[in-house]
């Protein structure tokens, strides 16, 4: 008879490497398939995780995928697409339980992780703002506004509203390019300047400006654009 797809050699068995190695001698591929468990016909689970991770582009392309991109993985029926997409949904919420319990500033990884996770993964051109304390630690995240794959509007009014509203004492903003291009644009750049203006007549300190993507980020800061 033939062999399942996932009849592996023990050594190639990413739960035994797990409990033999630890969870990080495991390959990208490797964790997925714990959470595949079975592959499908023809198929054994780490040529299916290798498959998936291959069409997404990597760990961070699997993550930032809308649910409705799974659905055209051949091998993800629902009770799968469901574990993945509750992975990721835990992924966003323990990089946010993160940020409210340290100064957000000073853990810049975790910050773009976070806005990464939220927002790489659109199709269109969205704005938000992470609203900090004057520890900067997280108060609350808020996508303000949407616009197409090229501009978005965005209303300096509106953004000062809501720093009030959470009595922020320091913002984040970002916005994520669909395109993949991580480069800010001049109207980045001069919105930017604009929203600080803004901001600095209530106080509000703008730390920050993050443009995202699904291949990374790039900081307004780190470039001297702030």
């Amino acid at each position: 008879m033939p062999s399942t797809p996932q009849a592996l050699p023990a050594a190639l068995l990413p739960r035994e490497k797990l409990q033999q190695h630890g969870a990080q001698s495991l390959a990208d591929a490797e964790l997925l398939a714990l959470l595949l468990r079975t592959g499908t016909r023809g198929k054994h689970v780490l040529a299916l995780a290798d498959e998936i991770l291959r069409h997404f582009g990597g760990v961070s392309g699997l993550l930032n995928a809308e649910p409705k991109q799974l659905h055209h993985i051949k091998g993800l029926g629902p009770a799968k697409r469901a574990e993945l997409l509750a992975v990721m949904e835990l992924a966003r919420r323990s990089l946010g339980q993160n940020l409210r319990e340290q100064a957000a500033f000073g853990a810049p990884d975790d910050v773009a992780q976070y806005l990464q996770l939220h927002l790489a993964h659109k199709t269109h051109e969205v704005f938000a703002a992470l609203f900090l304390d004057s520890q900067h630690r997280l108060l609350a995240m808020e996508e303000l506004f949407r616009g197409t794959l090229n501009q978005t509007s965005v209303y300096p009014r509106e953004v000062v509203l809501r720093a009030l509203h959470h009595h922020a004492a320091a913002v984040i903003l970002a916005h994520n390019h669909p395109s993949g291009d991580l480069t800010p644009s001049a109207a980045d750049i001069a919105l930017t300047q604009t929203l600080q203006q803004a901001l600095h007549l209530v106080d509000v300190r703008v730390l920050d400006h993050l443009v995202v993507s699904s291949q990374g980020h790039c900081s307004m800061q780190s470039k001297g654009l702030i």
